[in-house]
């Protein structure tokens, strides 16, 4: 006998970076910011990263490619690993991403890859407090994730090991 489990996910979807709190288009402007200093000759799809930690601290993160492709890393995981890196103690409480092409425009929310997903996750489990996480392309809707564990509804972490 065989069961089925539904898992679902909800995002709040904003209009644009207009309608953003005021705190959250700012994490987003920087975001935008530093999506300029993207090294990505390959792609060229510049993804820009920032996250507020709970000491006021903004830290960001651009990706960075290399010609040996898995030697690169994306801006979700540069940020994250500074964070974690500069401020071991610090909780990630918003992070906002935003992702553009240099050869058409981007106007869909551009979600973080599965191993962005899994390296948030496992600083999600560490604080024990969830990270909101916002995310666009480079114009249109803005998605609202409460949490990373919404992203990733079937995360692997330390409990299995």
């Amino acid at each position: 006998m065989t069961k089925q489990v539904s898992i679902s996910t909800k995002f709040d979807v904003f209009e644009n970076l207009n309608v953003l709190p005021n705190d959250v288009q700012e994490l987003m402007q920087k975001a935008i910011e530093t999506r300029n200093n993207a090294y990505a000759p390959y792609s060229r799809f510049h993804v820009g990263a920032a996250i507020l930690l709970d000491n006021n601290q903004i830290i960001l993160g651009s990706n960075q490619e290399n010609a040996a492709y898995p030697s690169g890393l994306c801006a979700e995981r540069v940020a994250i690993f500074q964070a974690g890196a500069l401020y071991p103690n610090a909780k990630i409480v918003k992070m906002a991403i935003t992702a553009a092409s240099s050869i058409h425009t981007t106007t869909s929310p551009i979600p973080p890859c599965g191993a962005c997903r899994q390296s948030m996750a496992e600083y999600e489990f560490k604080q024990e407090a969830e990270i909101e996480i916002y995310f666009m392309g480079e114009t249109g809707e803005v998605y609202k994730s409460d949490s990373v564990s919404n992203l990733l509804p079937l995360s692997f972490d330390k409990k299995f090991l």
